[in-house]
């Protein structure tokens, strides 16, 4: 059980039976009365942030969250099929739950998936990925202005603005977090 002298931000808890992250929290005390905790709280699931406020005497239970290794197999039908390289067990997850997470998933690659109450929630990615230029425009001879971009589809389908010296075939890295181009890899 945690009490409110345990809230840090990114700390998981249960409130009203939901499942939320800590995104900010704030103490502050009002004339003789008792020490309140002002609250931002972003849901799990679904993402919602919601604004509680608590008493000093609360109390609250974590979620039953955890982290396992396994490694993206493939995509099919709108599902992601992952694999427990521990027990070799496979799950399913809909590619909608997954969100921008789905243009950084390679093949046979292992990442962090989240489950809540045994149920896949979330992918951990790491903070870039290197994909390859499956299809980009020629650039126009002369057109050398600063800043010039061109779009450039990568092996996941996912459309990013590259510099002109990028052709198809190079391979790019991309930050997962904004999806942009950050350098050409080798």
């Amino acid at each position: 059980m945690y009490t409110v002298s345990d809230f840090r931000r990114g700390l998981p808890i249960v409130v009203d039976d939901q499942p939320y992250y800590i995104v900010e929290f704030q103490h502050f005390k009002m004339g003789r009365g008792r020490a309140n905790i002002r609250t931002k709280l972003k849901h799990i699931k679904t993402g919602a942030v919601v604004e509680k406020v608590f008493q000093s005497s609360d109390s609250f239970k974590p979620p039953d969250l955890e982290n396992r290794r396994m490694q993206y197999l493939y995509e099919n039908t709108g599902e992601c099929t992952f694999m427990d390289t521990q027990t070799f067990e496979q799950i399913t997850v809909p590619l909608d739950s997954l969100g921008d997470a789905k243009w950084f998933l390679l093949e046979n690659q292992e990442y962090q998936v989240l489950f809540l109450d045994n149920n896949p929630i979330s992918v951990d990615l790491p903070a870039s990925v290197v994909l390859v230029v499956t299809s980009t425009e020629p650039v126009v001879r002369g057109d050398t202005v600063s800043n010039v971009t061109k779009p450039a589809t990568l092996q996941t389908g996912l459309v990013v603005k590259v510099p002109p010296f990028v052709k198809e075939g190079d391979k790019v890295k991309v930050d997962t977090r904004t999806s942009e181009y950050l350098e050409r890899a080798n």
